[in-house]
């Protein structure tokens, strides 16, 4: 088995799963369109995000990294109408095209699109009082996967549940040489995982459309 045939079996699974739709097709379209890279999470990938915030009654939820918000989407379309999500994204251009893309699927008004460096933002966050929130996605730079997740415990209660995507990285995360910062960042970050008694974790790989990778995932005690 490769690349394709998981590509393959993922296509199968999500048209069994209506794990996409005109809705979500769209937003995908629409940041091909702009540009930006091809790093979205997958249909798949996108309805565990919806379906874990229904799971966890979320009503608050934070996300780290919006791209151009077909996860933010997600995520959102599960949640209660009194529901809210705040994603942070680094750069404009992206932000821009997520507030587009969440305006014409009718979101816009539950969804709090914030720019800036999210080391830069999370602290305001804080300082407003907009935590805790009831489920923290992290998906952006991978260099600073331990500070996004040392923030997430202070933006957090016993219960919340956080997602770190992309924890596998074809196997390079068994490198403990890598030169690589996004390797090196998710390597401190599950060492924080390993020591921080408020965390009960697990980490599950997956192969797909979006190649060898995986995600951990822990509820704060």
């Amino acid at each position: 088995m490769n690349e394709p045939n998981w590509s393959a079996v993922d296509a199968y699974l999500a048209d069994r799963t209506h794990a996409t739709d005109a809705m979500l097709d769209a937003v995908l379209r629409t940041n091909e369109e702009a540009g930006l890279p091809c790093i979205d999470v997958s249909p798949l990938q996108g309805r565990f995000l919806q379906l874990v915030t229904r799971m966890c009654g979320a009503r608050k939820v934070l996300e780290i990294g919006t791209l151009g918000g077909y996860s933010t989407l997600c995520i959102a379309r599960g949640l209660p109408d009194d529901g809210h999500v705040t994603t942070l994204e680094f750069d404009p251009r992206h932000a821009e095209v997520a507030r587009a893309n969440l305006q014409s699927a009718g979101f816009a008004e539950r969804v709090d699109v914030r720019v800036g460096a999210a080391l830069d933002t999370l602290p305001a966050l804080e300082r407003e009082g907009r935590g805790p929130f009831d489920l923290i996605f992290i998906d952006a730079y991978k260099t600073h996967n331990a500070d996004y997740l040392q923030w997430a415990l202070r933006l957090s209660r016993p219960g919340t549940v956080v997602i770190l995507d992309n924890v596998v990285r074809q196997g390079h995360v068994l490198d403990a040489d890598s030169d690589s910062p996004s390797v090196r960042g998710t390597r401190r970050a599950l060492d924080l995982i390993a020591a921080e008694p408020r965390l009960t974790a697990t980490a599950l790989q997956t192969v797909g459309s979006k190649d060898w990778d995986g995600f951990a995932m822990a509820i704060v005690d």
